[in-house]
């Protein structure tokens, strides 16, 4: 396909924090454990600790306004 691949932009500042509880991520970009997810158009990142304690309602896509 000829179609262009998207690549997201770097997040502002450079520096990422968690949507859930703030945590701010030791290196840029963030470490593979943590969490992209696409909601409302623009992408929210969740730490380790938030992603395991909320698996389940991200395996079946619920928005995090739900958890």
């Amino acid at each position: 396909m000829d179609e262009e691949t998207q690549h997201p932009a770097d997040p502002a500042g450079g520096h990422v924090a968690c949507a859930r509880c703030g945590t701010v991520a030791d290196s840029d970009p963030p470490p593979p454990t943590w969490l992209c997810s696409m909601e409302n158009g623009g992408r929210e990142y969740f730490c380790e600790d938030c992603a395991r304690t909320h698996i389940r309602a991200i395996e079946s896509r619920l928005d995090s306004a739900w958890w």
